[in-house]
């Protein structure tokens, strides 16, 4: 089945998102890793690691849900996405999706192996960014952080 988010092109869907007008039952996993890439092939890793916090916050609080929001999560699933990106040669955030499915079906063993504890449950980690404990993201450009 096709996610929801699909049917909006790129423009519209970052447009919908950041005017927090995207209808919240189409912002899937999917739709999240979909706006981190498109922010990391917009504006490059420092400032996608800017923007999609501050859009996410600024989204979940518009909807309410300010409690839906996870820090660590949110930087995590960015330096995720930039890490593939650097290792495919996707033309598309569909493409790219396709060549990395383990970042939509195993997004936490992903994490698991950059963090000693349940990330997802963890109260600290959630109101705030917490580095990985056990292997840190790595940059093929030493320069970026």
């Amino acid at each position: 089945m096709m996610e929801a988010h699909r049917l909006l092109n790129d423009d519209l869907f970052l447009e919908q998102f950041k005017a927090c007008t995207l209808e919240p039952t189409i912002f899937s996993h999917e739709a999240h890793l979909r706006l981190a890439y498109l922010q990391l092939q917009h504006y490059g890793l420092e400032t996608a690691l800017e923007l999609v916090p501050r859009q996410l916050q600024n989204y979940v609080a518009h909807l309410g849900a300010e409690t839906k929001y996870h820090a660590t999560l949110t930087i995590a699933a960015v330096h995720a996405v930039y890490h593939f990106m650097q290792r495919t040669e996707a033309i598309d955030f569909y493409e790219f999706i396709d060549a990395v499915p383990q970042l939509k079906y195993h997004f936490k063993e992903l994490l698991a192996s950059h963090y000693g504890f349940d990330l997802f449950e963890n109260t600290d980690a959630k109101a705030s960014y917490i580095p990985p404990d056990l292997i840190p993201f790595e940059h093929p450009n030493p320069s970026i952080t």
